[in-house]
């Protein structure tokens, strides 16, 4: 498929289709950015969680032994490269047990995954008060922490 033959408003016609097909077939729950619904489908189908509500706070998916499940998404490109995974609200209140990170390259093709359990988390991730969270970039130390569960084998 070429898509340099369609127009601007063809393309976010496609995109549009695209998102109502990925809903009706249970892969993304919202219609914003498919990696974060992508990201908690692929894990929670993997793993064989139980996923929560959207407006659950703190957690997005349940094991079968209860563990809460925080689970984050991230897609590197050739001119984006950050692991940056998004704002963890409330750390202190430990509000889930287990945070599921996941960097996709372009191609959402899994580059790395893995399972941090929570107490750990503040090791490695930096408060920023300008978005009243903490910030976790999934590379160097923590990729070898044997504290850290590996997942990608179990997510491709």
């Amino acid at each position: 498929m070429n898509l340099s033959e369609y127009d601007d408003k063809d393309l976010l016609r496609l995109n549009s289709r695209i998102l109502k097909e990925l809903k009706s077939r249970g892969i993304i729950r919202t219609f914003n950015n498919p990696l974060g619904d992508y990201t908690e489908w692929l894990v929670s189908t993997r793993l064989d969680y139980t996923l929560e509500n959207n407006s659950k706070a703190g957690f997005d998916a349940t094991s079968k032994t209860g563990e809460r499940i925080q689970i984050k998404g991230r897609r590197v490109t050739p001119t984006n490269n950050s692991r940056q995974l998004s704002a963890i609200r409330n750390l202190s209140s430990k509000d889930f047990d287990i945070l599921a990170a996941v960097i996709f390259d372009e191609d959402y093709n899994v580059i790395e995954a893995k399972m941090i359990p929570q107490e750990i988390i503040h090791e490695y991730a930096n408060y920023r008060e300008h978005v009243n969270a903490h910030i976790l970039i999934l590379k160097g130390d923590i990729l070898s922490d044997n504290r850290i569960k590996d997942i990608k084998k179990d997510l491709i």
